[in-house]
This record gives C-alpha cells, structure tokens and sequence, in this order.
C-alpha cells in the first residue's frame, strides 16, 4: 500500500477525491514500487523509488532519482509529445510521482517473449531515442538540468562495469578503462535504461519508461543497453528474429545521429554492449530469465572475447551467436 504521504498529495493534486482510493500493484522491477489507480479522470501510476534494491546483492540507490525520472519524462515529452507518458504530479518528500496510464499499450518485452517481433518497431525504438540524443546534444542547459553523474555510477557503472572488474582480473584493465571513457564523455541526454520491458507500443510508435537513471553523459550507453537484452533474448529463446530486431534498431539509430560522427559512436557502444552483456551474467543485475548456466556460458564467452578484442556494435550484433558452437 502507499504512503500516507502519497494519497495526502494525490488529493492536494486532485488526481483523486476523498475517498480511500485502491492501490492496485504493478510489477515494478528492482528498483520501485509501482501502482495502477483508478480515478474520475482515468487510471494513473504511481511510481515511488525504493532505497534498497530487490537483488540478491547488496545494491543501495539514492531515492532522488524519482525527481530524476520526471525531469527525463518532460524534457522527452517537450521534443515529441508521444515519447513519454504525462507526468501529473510530483511528491518528493515520497520520492514519487504519478504520470497518466496508458491504456492498450504492450510492453514490448511481452509482445518479444510472445514471439510478436515487429521490426519496424525495433527500428522506430532507435529512431525514438537517438531522437531524444540529437534534440540535447551539446547543450549546456540540458547539461546542467541533469547534474546526476553520481547517481549514473552507482546505478550503472559500478554495478555493472567496475562490479565485474573484480571477479575478471585479466579483463579489469578494459573494464575500468571502459568505465572511466563512459563517465568522462558529456555528449547528450542519457535514459539509461532503455530496455525492452521500459518500453510500451503506442499507435504513435515507442513510449520510452524508467528513466530514473537519466544522465548526461555518452549517447552510446543508450543504444549499448537495448541491444544487450535483444542479444541476451536471442540466446534465451533461441530466436533469430532477436538479432534482426537488433540490427533494424541500430539502423534506425545510425539514420539519426546528426551530432558525430556515427562510427566512433557505434565502436564505443560495441565496448559498452560487450561489458553489459558479461554483466548480465556476472554483475549486480543478472537479467533473470537468463537461467541456464548452458546460456549463461554461450553470453560469457562471447562477452569477454569481445572485451579483449573489440568490434562495432553492428559487427557484435551480425556475429552473435545464439548457441554453443
């Protein structure tokens, strides 16, 4: 159940009346709690960040990063209207807020499992988002609106590159020298979790989700992330599709990028895909439909060859292997 914090401002906001509204919980990941409730105006969500994280590691995480969250949401729905959902209203003393529910909507993680691969979608998805990178690229305002590098290392770089540095000494030199490269590059506006369970299908194409570890940073950590759990998604299912759906997303992607040069940026995203995808396996964020220690093995071996010889992530996705050879 919510806070008393959180119904008290839901009325003050008048998203709802007096009486005891039901709170009705949605899966909300690792990282929040997330509520479906109905009100005179139409169903909300309520989002509220946890302190501590639901994985088995030890993980802590500033709950600021809900005020984070909606300040990714508005921006984006300043460049297209249809990125992200309305934010209605902000608690921040709860660490929450409530944004409009869309309704008829999948999550696209589903509709992929479901073996419902749209291509075009996957395409839509990169062009959406290198969107968001070529509105914010090079600008100061972004860059000070964003001022979160140290919640962008302790929900992502620390748990997911320099965690596994420790337990792969002979590759820790490349991960920490990947780590310092991403930390250090202040390009664009970053989601920072852009994952096909973050991401719903609209009849106006991707609606972008979970933006709680915006940054501004390296645009490439955004096209790295997706396409990691299309290729982790490949070796689950066993589906080629994944791969294709891979491929239309950095296409789509490469079309859009107006603000460099798009082969330094798609080499830079091959490094970062090849040190997500040993950390969904090794880090503090294993992705967990990844069961198999026979598919766990198919992702570690191809992870750190490409960390000790690196390619574009184009080249990674055309060569990935979806079983063992």
């Amino acid at each position: 159940m919510a806070t008393e914090g959180i119904v008290n401002g839901l009325r003050r906001a008048g998203v709802i009346g007096e009486g005891d509204p039901v709170f009705e919980p949605l899966a909300g990941g690792v990282s929040c709690d997330v509520w479906k409730v109905d009100t005179p105006g139409g169903p909300v969500v309520v989002k509220q960040a946890l302190g501590r994280l639901r994985v088995e590691a030890d993980w802590e995480a500033p709950v600021e990063r809900s005020e984070n969250e909606v300040r990714w949401l508005q921006r984006a729905r300043s460049i297209n209207i249809h990125l992200a959902p309305e934010v209605l209203a902000e608690f921040r003393s709860e660490h929450a807020f409530v944004m409009r529910f869309l309704e008829n909507c999948p999550v696209w993680k589903d509709e992929l499992i479901a073996g419902r691969v749209d291509r075009g979608f996957a395409a839509a998805v990169g062009r959406s988002i290198a969107s968001v990178h070529a509105a914010t690229a090079n600008s100061a305002i972004d860059r000070s609106a964003f001022p979160t590098d140290s919640m962008f290392r302790a929900l992502r770089v620390a748990p997911f590159i320099l965690y596994v540095a420790r337990t792969n000494l002979d590759l820790a030199s490349n991960l920490r020298a990947i780590a310092d490269d991403l930390v250090s590059r202040k390009i664009a506006l970053v989601h920072g979790d852009v994952s096909p369970k973050n991401i719903l299908i609209s009849p106006d194409g991707p609606v972008f989700l979970d933006a709680e570890c915006a940054v501004y940073g390296d645009p490439a950590f955004d096209l790295a992330f997706c396409i990691t759990h299309l290729l982790l998604k490949a070796v689950w299912l066993g589906d080629a599709r994944m791969q294709l759906a891979a491929t239309d997303f950095i296409d789509g992607y490469r079309d859009a990028i107006t603000w460099e040069e798009a082969a330094g940026l798609l080499q830079r995203a091959g490094r970062l895909a090849a040190a997500l995808l040993l950390a969904r396996v090794e880090g503090k964020s294993p992705a967990p439909y990844l069961t198999d220690p026979a598919h766990k093995a198919i992702v570690r071996e191809q992870a750190r060859a490409r960390l000790m010889s690196e390619c574009p992530i184009d080249m990674l996705v055309a060569h990935w292997e979806r079983s063992a050879k």
